[in-house]
């Protein structure tokens, strides 16, 4: 199978080199300066054992020629990105006839729930992925994996349940790769439970590691009454630490630990936007839709795109302005 890598950042940065290393045919899809460093340098994956680099196709958008039937697409973008990223794909032409909407596998290694809803309209094969896999990119042309002994843990089936030959085809790539891949064909209860520890990214986003856990605490509890209401289940912190287990502990690389998370990073490289609205958010939307109160999230959401408009530092933000929010 070949394999389109589409936002060559931290998760899939480190997903292609790997998957490329393994010896299957890899092509990074990227923009701006990190597309250009790519081009010129490779893209250097750094991890706790060894640095490599990574020398292969790079490109800014689906390629003028018919995309081959064993293609398959992985989508790797921050949730914000994801409308424009599947707009942009959905009428690649395949060969043979057709287009990647229709006839394409589209993985989806994001955090949040609402990408695998969105891609389904316009793809018919949607495989959604729970992404334990502690990376970093600040630097064009560098990515940063502090997993060990495995880069990562990704949970792979179909959506909205089940799997199917290409995700035990696509998990077995992945394996080789050197990820801890289980199919599971409840990997949406996977997601959920991933998105409430995910709704601690902006608290640290906002404050570095002075998060108050009372703070943290609430924005959990918030976030797990919300699904309750919902009725949608989710996994707990005690299932997915046994799952886990050892097979992906952070490790420092060069000496350095890992700064902080992914919408951390998107304040840390002046991004321009952050995934809150698609993590916090997605329980505000739950509590509004089921009578459930979110005061904690919806502050975040507010502080984390205001942090965003006002550039405001990663960890720089006061916190006597989010109690403000909260109210």
């Amino acid at each position: 199978m070949r394999y389109v890598i589409i936002g060559a950042g931290a998760v899939g940065g480190t997903i292609g080199v790997r998957l490329g290393e393994a010896g299957r045919d890899v092509t990074l899809v990227a923009r701006g300066a990190h597309l250009d460093a790519i081009r010129d340098r490779g893209l250097t994956l750094r991890s706790p054992d060894r640095t490599v680099t990574r020398r292969g196709s790079a490109i800014d958008g689906p390629p003028a020629e018919p995309l081959p039937t064993d293609t398959v697409l992985v989508l790797t973008v921050k949730s914000q990105d994801t409308d424009a990223a599947l707009a942009t794909w959905v009428e690649a032409p395949v060969e043979g006839g057709g287009t990647a909407g229709e006839r394409l596998p589209l993985v989806l290694a994001q955090n949040g729930v609402a990408n695998e809803r969105a891609a389904l309209r316009l793809f018919a094969r949607v495989h959604p992925v729970c992404v334990w896999l502690p990376a970093t990119h600040l630097e064009p042309g560098v990515v940063v994996a502090n997993g060990h002994p495995h880069p990562g843990m990704l949970h792979l089936g179909r959506y909205p349940s089940g799997s199917d030959d290409s995700s035990r085809a696509i998990a077995a790539d992945l394996t080789a790769a050197g990820f801890v891949a289980p199919v599971r064909n409840d990997v949406m209860r996977w997601k959920y439970g991933k998105l409430l520890g995910n709704l601690g990214n902006g608290l640290q986003a906002l404050f570095g590691g002075d998060v108050p856990e009372a703070l943290a605490e609430r924005v959990r509890a918030e976030g797990v009454a919300a699904l309750a209401a919902a009725g949608i289940a989710h996994t707990s912190p005690e299932e997915e630490a046994a799952e886990r287990g050892d097979q992906v502990r952070h490790r420092p690389v060069d000496g350095e630990e890992r700064a902080g998370g992914s919408t951390w990073q998107s304040l840390a490289r002046g991004a321009g936007s952050a995934e809150a609205d698609h993590l916090n958010g997605e329980i505000v939307l739950l509590g509004r839709l089921h009578g459930v109160p979110t005061p904690a999230n919806a502050a975040v959401q507010l502080a984390v795109r205001q942090a965003v408009r006002e550039r405001i530092p990663a960890g720089g933000f006061p916190l006597a302005e989010l109690e403000r929010l909260i109210g």
